[in-house]
């Protein structure tokens, strides 16, 4: 039985920027010089050749009167010598002249031939070594030169390429910054401070621009959500004392309670704009995790089961924790289904209902203030809220969906808890 062929990656470096533009850079520079080479060796060796051949010719022809004027013959000059290419022998034989380049005794020879008397052919052999040198040598010189030029080529442009993608690095570092929540974060390129920017420059100006006008929407955004609260704050205050002083009936009974959820509405949008300006101060202690699950429980006031996995002593703000856990129940219990669970496994905390789960967009990207899904009551403050004070916990928590049906929250705690009861 076959086994089943492994998909084979290439290594993560060879994806890089700098990578490709070598490779490419290496590829033209070889492309290029291989068609310097090939040109400048077929032009020399044309006109080598050809020189060699015109003398050789010229040789023969003089080797052809004497032979005819029956006088002695050059010593180059003979009929049918040793050596001679058997292609010219029968070019002669056939009553053609033609010449040939071939190796004779280790020597390189221009050979020239044409025909003589009985078939025979009358040949001449003329030195051709040192044009065979000088092609070598040729030869030679473009290759070290090509190699020099491509080496020379490739680290400039390394040089080059590195110094952008830097750059380039620097503004997506910025960016994963500006996403991650610090408005502050700039690339502030020198480049993109004079007249003539280059494109680097331009996407890093403009990721700045753009930073800088999300901040300041952001700061506006916050600054009308904490002016909105606080105003409502004192009419709330009197709204709520003059509902406490009407007779006994139903519609004091619906006045109360939609008196008592905008002051709800309202303490959160206080606390979202206390944490939006990030200086939270906590009040740090030892919280037993599994004694903190049962009172929050407790404290909801609706039916969920808490499951102590192993119990974690943990150095955090009780209050905050509380208050992240209390919202991740509440929710589970307003959009979810019972049974809700309560599981504590060490600094892990998991809150899961058996309703519908979470939307999709709130599984990708958290959650969003004032959005809900398939008339869900609320207003998406609340885990808004969790996510704010875990973040000042230094904790994470996400969300995602059970795979039997159901909403889960996993709240991870910072390493340096220890076990209850360690010392």
């Amino acid at each position: 039985m076959s086994r089943p062929s492994r998909l084979i990656r290439n290594p993560r470096w060879t994806r890089t920027l700098a990578f490709k533009a070598a490779a490419f850079i290496t590829v033209m520079c070889c492309a290029l010089a291989t068609m310097l080479g090939v040109l400048v060796h077929v032009q020399v060796t044309n006109q080598t050749v050809g020189q060699s051949r015109d003398v050789a010719l010229s040789k023969l022809a003089e080797a052809t009167d004497a032979y005819e004027a029956g006088d002695a013959l050059a010593p180059n000059a003979s009929v049918d010598p040793d050596g001679l290419p058997r292609e010219l022998k029968a070019l002669a034989a056939a009553g053609e002249r033609g010449t040939m380049v071939a190796d004779y005794r280790g020597r390189p020879l221009m050979w020239a031939a044409g025909p003589a008397a009985g078939g025979r052919a009358l040949a001449v052999a003329v030195e051709y070594g040192q044009q065979a040198r000088t092609i070598e040598a040729l030869d030679n010189a473009i290759l070290w030169s090509s190699g020099l030029a491509i080496g020379v080529t490739l680290l400039v442009g390394a040089v080059a390429v590195a110094r952008v993608t830097r750059r380039l690095q620097a503004t997506a570092q910025v960016a994963r910054r500006i996403s991650a929540g610090d408005l502050d974060a700039r690339v502030d390129d020198p480049l993109a401070r004079k007249s003539r920017e280059d494109e680097v420059a331009a996407v890093a100006a403009a990721l700045d621009r753009m930073a800088t006008s999300l901040q300041g929407k952001l700061l506006s955004e916050q600054r009308f959500t904490a002016d909105v609260a606080h105003e409502l704050r004192t009419p709330l205050t009197g709204l709520h004392a003059a509902a406490e002083l009407l007779p006994p009936g139903r519609p004091t009974e619906l006045v109360r309670d939609r008196v008592a959820a905008l002051r709800t509405l309202t303490e959160d949008l206080l606390e979202i704009s206390r944490l939006d300006t990030g200086k939270e101060q906590l009040d740090i202690g030892a919280v037993e995790l599994g004694a903190l699950a049962h009172r929050v429980v407790a404290a909801s006031g609706a039916a969920a089961d808490v499951v102590v996995v192993r119990d974690r002593v943990v150095e955090t703000d009780r209050r905050r924790l509380e208050r992240v856990l209390g919202n991740l129940v509440s929710n589970a219990h307003r959009h979810g289904a019972e049974p809700v669970i309560v599981t504590v496994d060490g600094p892990v905390v998991t809150v899961r209902d058996h309703g519908g789960g979470y939307p999709e967009y709130l599984v990708l990207h958290g959650p969003q203030r004032f959005r809900t899904e398939g008339g869900a009551r609320g207003h998406g403050l609340g885990l808004t809220i969790a996510v704010g004070q875990a973040e000042v916990l230094g904790a994470r928590l996400a969300f995602g969906n059970a795979d039997g049906g159901g909403a889960v929250a996993t709240l991870t705690l910072p390493s340096g808890a220890s076990p209850l009861g360690a010392v």
